[in-house]
């Protein structure tokens, strides 16, 4: 039941986050604490800290998006990377994947340590750049997404691999929404 019902309230806080909605993170706090324990009982340990990760950050995400910089602004604007950036984004990332990966193999009997962490490494750096309204955390959700869908299936957790394809494609209209969004937001500046 706990996994229908974090099934439900992620669709939910995604599609609130495609349209920029601020109710995604209330409802994101829910969603991560369920799925936090669930996976903590299938010993996905890696996505059991990524959940606590993720509660981190939609707190901090939803306290910066309401408090953007600069006193006349309402919204805070999408931002994006330099080639710069991004390629340090992914780099840090893959070097997290790897630490973690390892960390998880050597130090725990985590189920999948390596395709765990992986989903790990692209789901910190995407929600951090979610959080900062970077429109890169699209890509990076797409990255994770394919690779979740994988983990959550062979764990014989039905309902979540689902859930991620179904993420999979919201994380495509998010990166066209928010695409279309900065093009906008480009051109009023």
């Amino acid at each position: 039941m706990l996994e229908q019902i974090g099934t439900v309230l992620g669709i939910i806080g995604v599609g609130l986050m495609i349209r920029r909605k601020i109710w995604a993170f209330p409802v994101g706090l829910v969603q991560v604490a369920i799925f936090g324990y669930v996976c903590f009982q299938g010993r996905l340990y890696s996505e059991t800290v990524l959940q606590s990760v993720f509660f981190i950050a939609l707190a901090y995400g939803w306290w910066h998006w309401t408090h953007p910089e600069g006193r006349e602004r309402k919204e805070l604007p999408i931002q994006s990377l330099s080639t710069g950036a991004t390629l340090g984004w992914a780099a840090a990332t893959l070097i997290l994947w790897a630490a973690w990966g390892t960390a998880m193999h050597q130090l725990t009997d985590a189920a999948l340590p390596y395709w765990d962490a992986f989903v790990f490494a692209f789901s910190v750096a995407s929600q951090w750049l979610q959080a900062r309204k970077v429109l890169a955390n699209w890509i990076g959700w797409l990255i994770a997404n394919s690779v979740a869908i994988g983990v959550f299936w062979v764990k014989e957790y039905y309902w979540f691999a689902v859930l991620y394809a179904i993420f999979w494609f919201m994380a495509l209209g998010g990166l066209r929404a928010w695409t279309k969004a900065w093009r906008a937001q480009k051109h009023d500046e």
